[in-house]
Order: structure tokens, then sequence, then C-alpha cells
């Protein structure tokens, strides 16, 4: 079976992946143990890893890894993929994806297939997704591909299809579990339709499901949504004295959240949720916690988590954006940019969320020349982003400059987009409105 074809943003954040997994491929190297030994030999993560450019092709480092003679072992490629998804790699992932299906002609099996259907979900979106889903041959549409679909209908909230997928999915006996019922349940949160996460767990005590930590993790998040602090609190309590439920760190940093403005009770909540942080949650939990003390103000709290996150979890780009947005909301500036320029220092990706976000702080607090200075000083540098430019484009429209907004959002049109992404309507319309009244449109009709 063929994979869809087409991905027209291929090759996102190769080096950050590969550089930071240190991955083996022992086992793709089939070639004598004296070629692998050789000076000029790179195994294919490295080949992969310095085939630079965000938006270049891996397919040729594939190809020329093949005409070497060299085998690729499917479990292998899995792996790959496992990785880049768990990375949120997802135009690589699927790049590799197709090319193990179409090219390779490997066997697909039901969870290579749920795999590639979360991933063509992910990259070219749900209508592409139940294209390919239509194509899947009766044999392969088991179980794990039709929850595949369901968590695609979730994530991209189309609440009518996911109910009929849910239905129809109990029609054919894939409803045994707590999963298709949490995928549900988030999904309704999600859409703020709470009072159905209580008619599914009656549901599931009535079908004899038994719940898991998910499960109840949903409900503590449905009654924090709504504020319903007296079923929160006693569902937590009821969670805590049933021995065969171990509690999460999750659990507290939810409760924490509900209580904001009750500071006391914030504070040990955010203390018990920090002490259950294993070691396999550290980067997660702590990440968590730093966004949790920053919306109660404790600045203190967020330092300390910071210097723990460093200490045993190690160099993340998504820890230097909660870092910075923690700073940032308790107007930290100062402390954002010491922040930002550590990671300039040390990150082995570019990711330009995080400068964005302090470009975002500065066109808030009206810092537009800042804003303007970092914003060239990236361009320069070969790092331009129309969101960059779409960000400074907005200040200035804020602050009634709008020849220099006009000027920068022309500059954000001409660059290439993610898919997906869009100018601020308000913006938008407002510079078309000024060039109208300029009797400058037909001359800027190009942009």
């Amino acid at each position: 079976m063929k994979l869809l074809r087409s991905n027209p943003w291929r090759g996102t954040a190769i080096f950050r992946v590969f550089g930071s997994l240190n991955y083996s491929t022992n086992t793709l190297n089939s070639s004598s143990s004296s070629s692998t030994t050789s000076p000029t030999f790179q195994p294919l993560h490295h080949r992969i890893l310095f085939n630079k450019g965000p938006r270049v092709s891996v397919l040729p480092v594939l190809h020329q890894w093949l005409k070497e003679g060299r085998d690729v072992e499917q479990s292998e490629l899995r792996d790959f993929i496992s990785k880049l998804r768990r990375s949120r790699c997802y135009n690589l992932a699927l790049e590799i994806s197709e090319w193990m299906g179409d090219e390779m002609n490997f066997d697909l099996h039901p969870g290579d297939v749920a795999i590639w259907l979360d991933l063509i979900s992910r990259v070219h979106g749900i209508g592409r997704a139940e294209r390919y889903f239509d194509c899947i041959p009766n044999e392969l549409r088991v179980v794990n591909v039709y929850g595949s679909l369901l968590v695609s209908y979730a994530k991209h909230k189309c609440l009518e299809k996911a109910e009929a997928l849910f239905e129809k999915m109990k029609d054919l006996g894939f409803v045994k579990g707590p999963f298709t019922y949490n995928v549900m349940m988030n999904l309704y949160s999600e859409v703020g339709k709470h009072g159905k996460v209580d008619v599914l767990v009656n549901e599931m005590e009535e079908k004899g499901i038994e719940y898991d930590i998910r499960t109840l993790n949903n409900r503590l998040h449905s009654y924090a949504a709504i504020s319903d602090v007296d079923r929160m609190e006693k569902l937590l309590m009821k969670m805590e004295a049933d021995p065969t439920v171990i509690v999460d760190w999750h659990a507290y940093a939810v409760a924490a959240d509900a209580l904001a403005g009750q500071l006391d009770k914030t504070w040990a909540l955010l203390r018990k949720s920090e002490r259950l942080i294993t070691s396999k949650t550290r980067k997660s939990g702590y990440e968590f916690l730093m966004t949790s003390h920053a919306a109660v103000g404790n600045k203190h709290e967020v330092y300390r988590i910071w210097g723990l996150y460093k200490d045993v979890v190690g160099f993340y780009n998504s820890g230097y954006r909660c870092m910075i947005s923690s700073l940032v909301k308790l107007d930290d500036i100062e402390g954002a940019e010491k922040i930002v320029e550590e990671w300039e220092c040390g990150n082995k990706l570019f990711d330009i969320q995080i400068p964005n976000l302090l470009i975002n702080a500065y066109r808030k607090k009206g810092l537009l020349e800042k804003a303007r200075s970092y914003t060239e000083k990236l361009s320069e540098g070969g790092k331009e982003d129309c969101r960059t430019w779409g960000i400074l484009a907005t200040g200035y429209h804020m602050n009634g400059q709008m020849a220099e907004a006009v000027e920068t959002l022309k500059t954000a049109a001409s660059l290439e987009c993610r898919p997906g992404w869009k100018f601020d309507c308000s913006t938008l319309s407002a510079c078309f409105n000024y060039l109208k009244e300029k009797g400058m449109w037909k001359q800027h009709m190009n942009y």
C-alpha cells in the first residue's frame, strides 16, 4: 500500500532531533567493519544531521545510503520515526515514513498505518488524513488505526466526526478500555462541553470499564475549567484515599491552577506536585511548574525550578520557552532577555518561537525600537521569519505607526510561512484601510 504523497515543508528540525538523540545506527550499517571504521564513513543519522537547511529534503541522503550498497532495517526506520514524533518533527517523520512505504516497499503493519495517519493529519490536515484512511485495506483497519483517526479528529476539534467515529468503534467492538473514552473526555473539555465528561464516566461505570489515571486527570481538568472547586477537591481526596490509584504530579498541578486565587492552597499543591515528579517526568513536570508558579506571581520559585531543570533535565528549547514566557508573565523583561542570551549561546537548533516570545513582550510594552533591533538582528543572521515581522507589524499598528506597519507587513508577506500560520487579522485590516485612505492600494496589490 502506498502512503499519500506530497510533503511541502520537508526536513524541519533535522539538526535538533538527530543532534540530541545520540542515536545508534549499528544495525543500519551492514557494510564491512573496515568500511564502517574508515575516517570517511558517516552513519546515516550523521548524514541526516548535516543535511542542513530547514526545508531541505532528506531523500537524497537516504538514496545515497542505498547507492553505497548499505541496508536499512525497517525496525531502525520505525525507531527514527518514533523519536521524530516525540520531538514534534512531524514533517521529517512523514517524509521518512513515505520513503519506507513507497520506495522500500516494506510490509505495513497496522501500527505503521496508525502512525502515518497521525502524521498526515498533523502535516497536511484532517481532510488528507480522511482520504488516506479511506484507502486503507479492511484487514489493516484495526483498533489502533481507528484510534489514530479518533485522536486526529480530537486534535482538530472535529466534534461531530469524533462522536460518529466513537459510536462506530463501539459497534465494531473496539471500545473495551479507557483510551477512547479519555480521548473523547479531553475533546469535550477542549470544546467546553464539560457536562459530557461525567456522562462518559457514568457510561464507563455501567459497562464495567475501569478508569486509569488519565481518566481521573481528565475529570480534574473538567472541574477546574468550570471552577467547580468543590467537586475537584472531593475527587482529589477520593484519588488520594484509593490504594489502587497512584496520584501523579499532574493531578496536583491541575488542582493548583484551579485554586490560583487561594495562594496558600495553591503553593501547598504545587509542593505536592513537585515531590511526585520522577526522573521520567522531570521535563514536562518542571516546565508545568514554572508556568504554574508564574501564574501566581511566585518569581523566586520560577527561578528555583529553572535551576533544577537545567541541572537535571538539560538544554531543551521547550524549557527555555516555558522560562521566558513565565518571566514575561511576571513582567521581568530584563530576566527574559538574560535567558534568551543564554539560549543563543547554547542552542543546537534555532527555534524562532524563543526570540518571538521576547519580541512580542517588547511589542506589548511598547518597546518597538528594541523589537525592531532584535528582528533586524535575526534577519541579518539568516534567521528571518514571517511570524517575527508579523509581530513587529502588529506593534506598529497598535502604536499608530501605520506607514511602518505597512512596510513591515510587506516584509512578512514576502517570506515563506509555515502552513496554517496567519497574519493578525486586525493588523491586516488596518493596513488595507490605511492604503485605501492614502490612495496607495493599487501599487501594493502584489502583497
